[in-house]
Parts: structure tokens; sequence; C-alpha cells
């Protein structure tokens, strides 16, 4: 089929990659990590769920953290996890929600809170759906039962770093900063994720699942409010 004898379908297609254009390029990339996302999702969930080779991984990689773990090891990751943890993250959530409100940014708080409010719902409804049950060193850390798959921390962290990387994005006007912003978000987020398997209260595909489930819905809020903003 050639485009030169559909100047609408040209048209429309060469909106969907341009930057500036309403329901431009920032729609078709959200689509694709959402979708890329969504199918990583589904894949981690059908193996955990049907006791697959990913699980087999997560309890080897589990076993060698827990044999080479150190003390101090251990105290680094707990002081990292903790800033993905649900006190951490809530007063951020409420810092950045005021100062959104102040500034009257509408759109933007609308879209941090449906990010935040959202995500922790998405955590529970997987974990009541996959019941699956905590690794066996998670109790030394752990003093309340909660189910394993999804990583809350990892879902809270992706919101809730990513969301704030996009806002920075939008307010910092410096190239540089903008791309520090990102890529720190990205290390912390990781990191994040990373001590939940190294203090052994998540596998490795918690984790996973986690970022996953984190991406979709991440996309999805961004994705919206730059539909909202452009309009």
């Amino acid at each position: 089929m050639h485009l030169q004898r559909y100047p609408r379908l040209r048209a429309f297609i060469a909106a969907r990659f341009t930057p500036g254009a309403y329901l431009g390029l920032h729609l078709t990339v959200g689509l694709a990590f959402s979708l890329g996302a969504l199918w990583l999702l589904g894949g981690v969930t059908e193996d955990v769920v049907h006791h697959e080779r990913l699980t087999r991984f997560d309890v080897a990689v589990m076993d060698w953290f827990h044999m080479h773990a150190t003390p101090q090891g251990s105290r680094i990751f707990q002081a990292i996890t903790s800033l993905g943890s649900p006190i951490t993250v809530g007063a951020l959530a409420i810092v950045i929600g005021v100062l959104l409100f102040v500034r009257r940014q509408r759109v933007l708080l609308v879209a941090w809170i449906v990010a935040l409010v959202g995500g922790g719902l998405l955590d529970e409804v997987l974990k009541v759906i996959i019941r699956r049950p905590r690794p066996p060193y998670a109790a030394r850390y752990l003093h309340r039962f909660s189910f394993s798959f999804p990583s809350g921390h990892s879902i809270g962290a992706l919101l809730c770093y990513g969301m704030l990387a996009y806002l920075l994005v939008l307010w910092l006007r410096s190239r540089d900063a903008r791309i520090a912003a990102v890529v720190g978000a990205g290390i912390l987020i990781a990191a994040i994720g990373f001590s939940r398997i190294y203090l052994g209260v998540h596998y490795f595909s918690d984790v996973l699942a986690g970022y996953a489930a984190g991406v979709v819905w991440v996309s999805a809020c961004i994705s919206g409010a730059e539909i909202a903003r452009r309009k």
C-alpha cells in the first residue's frame, strides 16, 4: 500500500511520531512501553503461577545472596529499601502533592495522585490474586504477614520516583539536569528493587513483576497527563 494515495492516513501516522503534536510521539511511546511491560508482567505471572523455570531461578538467586550476604551489606540495603517503604513514599507523596496544589498545576496533581493510589491498589489486587508466599528468609525483616508477588516496594518506588522524574523534566530548564533527574531516579529504583532480593524478602520475579506493573501504570498516567496538558 502506497501512503501517497492516502494523505489523511499518512498525516495521522506522521502525527503519532511528532513530539509536539497532540496525541503525538508521547502517546506512541507510552503505549509501546505499556504493551511491552504488560507482556512481561503476563509472562512472569504465568511462570510463577505454574512454577516454571523462572521460579527455580528465583530460588537459586535467593540462596546465593543468602550465602554471600554480610552484616554491613544488610545494613546498607536496609537503608536503601527504606527509601521505597510506604512511610517514605507516603511522605514524599504529600510533599509533592502540596507543592503541585500550591502551584495550581491541577493536571499534574491529579496524575500524581492517580499514579500512587492506583499503583497501591494494583499491588494489593495482584497480591490477593496470586497469593505467593514470602521467601523463607523474609521473617527476619518482616513483622506482619503479606504476600510476596509482586514487590510493593518495587511498584511504589517506580511510580513515586518515576513520576517525580517526570515532574522534574517538566520543571527543570537545563537538559543536563533533566538527564540527571531521569538517571538518578532509574538508579534509585533499581537499587530499591535489588535491596528486596538481597535482604531475602522478595524473589527476583517479584521485583521484576513489580517493575512491569509499575511501568504499565506510570506510562498510562504520564500519557494521560500529557494528553490533558496538550489539549
